[in-house]
């Protein structure tokens, strides 16, 4: 009797170790779809069905109902071959196979997920930290530390308090800004920091919209020579590349382009807008044809990753600067190589095209900025370096004026004929972009500081540093002391001179001037403030 009894609890005990060890949701399968799934297939990701098919896999919920509104049922219980979930993970058409452009699952993770819907798809036990889950945990407060933007601006002697005006706003540690770019018209100028586009009306230096449909680092903005597109590059560094068209009409987003299996470094336009290419660190250049948004070609000839691309005059070939020392003259038809840029001997971290002869300037680790001939790719001149690395090159359309973003915290102009230098302009910090509108009349820089810094091309003035952040905090300040910002933010902020804080609100008074913070964006010298 107690031998049967031992043996009915056995085999009870093994049974209840089979049920445990079946897989759940929130235990084993979450773990997966996080890995290579909800980047794209989230409830953020719902209003673009370009990306998810308006597909979320984030909570079992989402996946219950549904693709596409609940028209397309992913999840049948008890049935995996019959469940989407499960057999668009070894389909052999690469076009339905899924993760779309990305490494597949491997044999046990798709093993561990064809059993939990075989064993009727159980949620298991939410985890109590609810990690990356919407949870009832209060949210812990996150420490601000001041972000001090210096000025020009001095009191009065009544003040009692020499020296230059410093404004203190709690808003850092800042992201820093990685891509700046103007639009054709001179209206916009949008700059990118991790998840977040801004896009800065320059007529009163104030964002008019903030884009965060975009996924990870943003490392590259364009717009289209028309200015009705703008192309936004980036993604998560070795897991997916981003690269999105947004109408700058009303600043929706048209297209999701897939295909880089790591993040997209820089895009480039043709001069009609109706191709635009990529490159990337999955150690590809693509091409696209824009109105349908599909991929005409890959270039995979670099060995390493591809820092920046650049289009030719005509579209019809384009020039890459690469990790691997070389840089490339492309033929935008075949998308095969027809020259590599001779006498790199260093990382080349930059590239761009003459919109008017062509010529092709990169740059790099190499001090020195590097002019060549596209036809035969041999080196012309090299001059102008910063000494230090050369992040972004930049052109106007018109071809007068070259500008490039230094490592050593300088922004150089550059005569495209020459080379040689015409201004230098003092950043503060390592400038990682650069833009020039295009009548080569403003700079826009950004860097590590994590601020946009537009410039006066002619002059080198500084016109205006601009910033954004989350919940639309918003400052632009001139180096007079002007200053124009989200009222709330503006409201924390503290004035300081000669590190004491400037206590009275009235003597303050006249720096708060959106009106001549406007004013400056636009290029014009501004008076110093009147003091009450």
């Amino acid at each position: 009797m107690l031998r049967f009894l031992f043996v009915v609890c056995a085999l009870c005990a093994l049974r209840g170790e089979s049920r445990s060890a079946d897989p759940t949701y929130w235990q084993d399968v979450r773990p997966i779809l996080r890995k290579h799934c909800v980047v794209c297939h989230s409830e953020r990701r719902l209003d673009e069905p370009d990306l998810s098919a308006s597909l979320a896999l984030d909570k079992p919920d989402n996946i219950r109902k549904g693709g596409k509104g609940g028209k397309v049922t992913v999840l049948v219980a008890g049935k995996p071959d019959e469940s989407l979930i499960v057999t668009l993970l070894t389909a052999k058409d690469k076009k339905r196979a899924m993760p779309l452009d990305a490494d597949p699952l491997s044999a046990d993770e798709i093993a561990i997920i064809r059993k939990w819907v075989a064993v009727g798809a159980p949620e298991g036990t939410k985890p109590a930290d609810g990690a990356g889950t919407a949870t009832t945990a209060p949210a812990r407060p996150t420490r601000k530390i001041d972000v001090v933007f210096s000025t020009k601006a001095t009191l009065p002697r009544t003040a009692k308090l020499p020296g230059p005006l410093e404004l203190a706003l709690p808003v850092g540690p800042l992201p820093p800004v990685a891509a700046v770019a103007f639009s054709p018209d001179g209206k916009w100028l949008a700059s990118g920091v991790y998840g977040r586009v801004t896009i800065w009306d320059l007529a009163s230096a104030k964002p008019a919209k903030v884009l965060t449909n975009v996924l990870g680092a943003v490392n590259d903005l364009k717009f289209s020579p028309n200015g009705k597109l703008l192309a936004v590059a980036g993604g998560q560094p070795s897991a997916r590349g981003d690269l999105r068209l947004f109408d700058t009409t009303e600043w929706k987003l048209l297209h999701a382009l897939g295909g880089h299996l790591d993040t997209v470094s820089s895009v480039s336009f043709s001069g009609d807008g109706s191709k635009l290419v990529s490159a990337s660190f999955d150690k590809t250049v693509r091409l696209w044809d824009v109105k349908e948004a599909k991929q005409l070609h890959a270039y995979t000839g670099h060995s390493d990753f591809v820092h920046a691309v650049s289009l030719g005059p005509d579209g019809s070939w384009y020039a890459t600067a690469s990790k691997d020392r070389t840089g490339r003259i492309i033929d935008a038809a075949t998308g095969k190589g027809l020259f590599t840029l001779s006498g790199t001997d260093q990382e080349v971290l930059a590239v761009a095209v003459n919109p008017t002869n062509g010529q092709v300037m990169a740059a790099g680790l190499d001090p020195l900025v590097s002019w060549y001939d596209p036809k035969t790719a041999e080196r012309q001149r090299r001059a102008g370096g910063p000494g230090t690395s050369t992040h972004e090159i930049a052109i106007d359309p018109k071809g007068t004026l070259v500008v490039t973003a230094g490592g050593d915290g300088t922004i150089r102009t550059l005569n495209p004929k020459t080379a040689a230098q015409v201004k230098a302009m003092q950043s503060g910090s390592v400038v990682f972009a650069v833009a020039v509108d295009a009548d080569a009349k403003r700079i826009a820089s950004g860097g590590a500081d994590g601020v946009v810094k537009l410039w006066d091309a002619t002059d080198a003035r500084l016109l205006v540093t601009l910033w954004s952040g989350a919940d639309g905090a918003w400052v632009s300040l001139t180096p007079e002391g002007y200053v124009a910002g989200q009222d709330a933010l503006l409201e924390k902020a503290s004035w300081k001179a000669t590190g004491k804080t400037v206590t009275d609100p009235k003597l303050l008074a006249p720096l708060r001037d959106a009106g001549q913070v406007g004013q400056a964006a636009r290029g014009v010298k501004l008076p110093e403030p009147v003091w009450k």
